[in-house]
C-alpha cells in the first residue's frame, strides 16, 4: 500500500513537471523554478522506492540512494524557495502591505541558497567519512546508524534546512490564501500551507527521534511504528502539496480557456479593423493564399492557434489594438455620430449593454465607411465612444460589439454620418 501511495505522489509530481515544461521553455523564471522543484522532488521520491534504490545500489556504494535523495531534496527545496520569492516579489509590486513579508522571504532565500551548498558538503563529508555504513541489519537508514553521533549531525542538518524552508512556505502560502479572491486559489494555497506546516511537524518529530536513538536504544517495534507514522505524515505532506498546486493551475486553465473563447469571438472584428488601420497593429493578420476559398479559415486558424504569446497576452493585445483603431477612426467621425448611433439602438428596441454594443458597432461601421470614402481626417478625435477602465468589462463589451457589428447595415451606417438625417 505504501508503494502505491509513493508512486501516486511521484506521478503527481512528474505530471506537474511535464505539464509545466512549455512555460519553463518560454523563459519565465517563476515557472522554471516551479518546474525544477517538481522535477527534483519527483526524482527524490523515486529514490525512496525499492526500484530507485535498486538502481543506485548497483553502483556499489552502500546507502548512496539515501544521500542522493537528501541532496536532491535540498536542491528542490532551494528552487522552491526561489519560486516563492519570485511570487512574493510580484505581490509586493501591487500590495505595499506585503512588503515586509517579501523582505523576509527574500532574505531567507538568500541565506538558504548559500546554506544549501554548505549543508550538502557537510552531509556528504559525514556520510563518507563518519557514518559506519557496514551495518545492514535494519531496512531503515536511521535505525542502521542508531547510536552514532554522525547520524545526529547528518540528519539534524537535513531536517533543520527542511523545517526552515517549509516554515517560510507555510507562512507565505497561508498569508496568500487569506488574501486570495478566487475560491480555487484559496483552497489550493490553504492545502499547500497546511502541507508545509505538517512538513515542519514531520521534521521536528524526526529530529526528536534521531536524538533519541543517538543516546538511547529503542525496540524494533518502536522503530517500525515511528517509521510508519512519520511516513504517513510525509505522504500526507506531499499529497496535500501536489494536489494543492493543481488548484491554482486549474484556475489558470479556466482563465486560459476563457481567453481563447474571447479571442475566437473578437477575431473577426479585430481582423477587419487591423486590415483597415494597419499602422497601429503590432502583428498584422495572416494573409496566406489570398483569393483562395480556404484562405479565410486558414488564416483564422493560423492566427488563433499560435502557441506564443499565450492566449491572455494575445487577448490583451487584441483589446489594446481595437481601442487604438477606435482612436484612429475617431478622426473620421462626424460630430454627434455616437449620439445618433445610440438613438438608433434605442429605436431598434435594444437596452443597456446590448444597446451600447449596437451603438459601438454602428459607430465603428460609420467611421470605417467615412475613412474608406476618403474623408478628410480631423486634427483631433471627434465623438469617441466612452471607454472602460476595467479590462474584463472591455472584453465583454467588445465581444458584444463584434456580435452586433456582424448585423450592421452599411447603408444605415453611411446615413448616420450625416448630422441632418434621422435613421
Amino acid at each position: 500500500m505504501t508503494d502505491v501511495i509513493a508512486y501516486a505522489i511521484i506521478a503527481l509530481l512528474l505530471f506537474q513537471a511535464v505539464w509545466r515544461i512549455p512555460a519553463a521553455l518560454r523563459g519565465q523564471s517563476r515557472e522554471r523554478s516551479l518546474w525544477g522543484a517538481f522535477a527534483a522532488l519527483g526524482v527524490a521520491w523515486l529514490l525512496r522506492t525499492d526500484l530507485g534504490r535498486a538502481v543506485i545500489d548497483d553502483l556499489g556504494t552502500v546507502d548512496l540512494a539515501t544521500l542522493l535523495k537528501h541532496v536532491i531534496t535540498i536542491a528542490g527545496i532551494c528552487v522552491l524557495l526561489r519560486y516563492v520569492t519570485a511570487v512574493d516579489g510580484d505581490i509586493a509590486a501591487s500590495d505595499a502591505a506585503a512588503l515586509r513579508r517579501v523582505r523576509v522571504t527574500a532574505a531567507v532565500h538568500r541565506v538558504a541558497t548559500r546554506a544549501s551548498v554548505a549543508t550538502v558538503l557537510v552531509m556528504a563529508a559525514v556520510f563518507f567519512l563518519v557514518l559506519d555504513r557496514t551495518h545492514t541489519e535494519s531496512p531503515y537508514f536511521m535505525a542502521r546508524h542508531a547510536g552514532e553521533v554522525g547520524l545526529a549531525l547528518y540528519m539534524g542538518l537535513f531536517y533543520l534546512y527542511t523545517a526552515a524552508a517549509a516554515a517560510v512556505c507555510a507562512y507565505q502560502w497561508g498569508d496568500s490564501a487569506r488574501r486570495a479572491r478566487r475560491w480555487t486559489l484559496r483552497i489550493g494555497l490553504t492545502m499547500m500551507a497546511v502541507a508545509m506546516a505538517l512538513a515542519v511537524l514531520y521534521a521536528v518529530v524526526r529530529t526528536a527521534y534521531c536524538a533519541l536513538i543517538t543516546v538511547h536504544t529503542v525496540s524494533a517495534h518502536f522503530i517500525t511504528v515511528q517509521e510508519n507514522v512519520t511516513d504517513a505524515m510525509l505522504y500526507l505532506v506531499f499529497l496535500l502539496w501536489a494536489v494543492g498546486t493543481i488548484a491554482p493551475a486549474t484556475q489558470a486553465l479556466v482563465n486560459r480557456r476563457k481567453a481563447k473563447r474571447a479571442l475566437r469571438a473578437l477575431y473577426p472584428l479585430w481582423r477587419e479593423l487591423a486590415l483597415a488601420v494597419p499602422a497601429v497593429i503590432l502583428r498584422a493578420p495572416s494573409a496566406l493564399l489570398p483569393g483562395h476559398r480556404f484562405s479565410a479559415r486558414l488564416n483564422r486558424g493560423r492566427d488563433l492557434m499560435k502557441l506564443s504569446p499565450p492566449p491572455y497576452l494575445r487577448l490583451e493585445r487584441y483589446i489594446t489594438e481595437i481601442s487604438d483603431v477606435q482612436r484612429t477612426l475617431s478622426h473620421y467621425a462626424t460630430p454627434g455620430l455616437y449620439a445618433r448611433a445610440t438613438a438608433l439602438a434605442d429605436r431598434q428596441g435594444h437596452t443597456e449593454d446590448e444597446a451600447r454594443a449596437v451603438a459601438d458597432a454602428y459607430w465603428i461601421r460609420s467611421t470605417l465607411v467615412a475613412m474608406a470614402a476618403g474623408a478628410t481626417a480631423h486634427s483631433a478625435p471627434v465623438d469617441v465612444p466612452p471607454a472602460d477602465d476595467d479590462f474584463d468589462v472591455q472584453v465583454e463589451r467588445f465581444v458584444r460589439t463584434r456580435a452586433a457589428y456582424s448585423r450592421t447595415d452599411p447603408e444605415t451606417a453611411r446615413a448616420l454620418l450625416r448630422s441632418d438625417v434621422t435613421v
